[in-house]
């Protein structure tokens, strides 16, 4: 009889299980970008299974934490998801996809917790969760009771909802990955011209109104086309991928970069003088001198030229006009260049050179 009360309770929470993990499915799988992927599915979580928290981790460098990170919604997954090291993730988790379970010395795992109170934690699961088959983070759940989370209870329902999460994400990612594609350039990942142009006008405005200064960069390399004639496409990929990500680590947070064709990019500089854009160019210069651009045995030498156009100039009444004029500075600083370099490789000419009589002096 205890046997078959055993039995009837177990079936009975068997059917529950499956009855939440139908209702948190049919909720999240016609969902199509992260915030209400994290909006619904780690509230539906959290409601369903009774737990206080309920978060993401992400291996930072995986294929996914770019592509969140990236987005202008990104501050808004602060409470929901944390960015960890892949080192750090593997040595306390593994290569399995078996959740872990702790509930005594969190410490370590703090690296896990987003900008939540660790201190009420006092039990913590992390449920690996996958992309194509790879590893890219984890589902984490934690509770004020020390035994929720205890170390040899069974973990089955914590993989079967790890791998929902991740049928989930597989989902989201690819429809992220194609709306990226309109906004981002698919060979930098920096915005395309279209978003430029767009954020420029905004940003014109917000100067117009709060009569802040706005600069603008224009950008370009020099000898490109040779570089791909010399070493090939591929490295001229490299290339403007190589500058692309300098140019985004020597920036400001606040600042907007996107490609705007072939080897040209913009830098739109809010709140910013023409002086401090020319501190920028200088520096991004002085860089790519020291620095080329290091392909297996191959050095490839990168030199660029920049414009720069200020709202200082009360002349500029649009954005189109400030993007212009940035151009019209790009265009003069190679021509500078250009004239510059012409000059040091012609042969300099020899003057004729006349002797002067020599006069003799009268002996006394």
């Amino acid at each position: 009889m205890h046997d078959t009360n055993d039995l009837i309770e177990r079936f009975k929470l068997n059917e529950e299980i499956t009855k939440i993990f139908q209702d948190i499915e049919t909720k999240v799988l016609s969902i199509v970008n992260f915030k209400d992927f994290f909006d619904v599915l780690l509230v539906e979580i959290k409601a369903k299974f009774k737990i206080p928290y309920a978060w993401i981790s992400l291996i930072d460098g995986s294929e996914i934490s770019p592509l969140i990170q990236s987005l202008d919604t990104a501050k808004y997954f602060e409470n929901q998801l944390s960015i960890i090291d892949r080192k750090k993730f593997l040595k306390l988790v593994g290569t399995t996809s078996k959740p872990v379970l702790i509930n005594d010395n969190l410490r370590p795992y703090y690296c896990f917790f987003p900008p939540i109170s660790s201190y009420f934690i006092k039990s913590l699961a992390i449920a690996p969760i996958s992309l194509d088959g790879i590893v890219i983070g984890s589902l984490n759940q934690a509770d004020f009771s020390r035994t929720r989370f205890q170390p040899g209870k069974d973990t089955r329902i914590l993989e079967q909802l790890a791998i929902k999460v991740s049928i989930c994400l597989s989902n989201v990612t690819v429809h992220e990955k194609l709306k990226s594609l309109g906004f981002h350039d698919p060979l930098t990942g920096l915005l395309n011209r279209s978003v430029i142009e767009n954020i420029l006008e905004r940003e014109f405005k917000r100067d117009q109104r709060y009569a802040n200064d706005l600069s603008v960069i224009f950008l370009d390399l020099d000898n490109f086309k040779r570089v791909n004639t010399i070493y090939g496409t591929d490295f001229g990929d490299n290339l403007l991928k190589y500058v692309a990500d300098k140019i985004t680590g020597m920036s400001r947070n606040s600042d907007i970069i996107g490609r705007y064709a072939g080897d040209e990019f913009v830098i739109i500089l809010p709140e910013t003088k023409a002086k401090n854009a020319l501190n920028l160019i200088n520096r991004l210069q002085s860089y790519f001198k020291h620095q080329p651009l290091r392909i297996k045995n191959t050095a490839i030498p990168v030199s660029i030229s920049a414009g720069v156009a200020s709202t200082e100039d009360r002349s500029i009444k649009s954005p189109a006009t400030l993007l212009k004029r940035a151009d019209e500075m790009l265009d003069l600083a190679k021509g500078t260049k250009e004239r510059q370099s012409s000059q040091a490789i012609q042969p300099k000419k020899m003057s004729k050179v006349i002797p002067l009589p020599v006069v003799k002096k009268d002996s006394d």
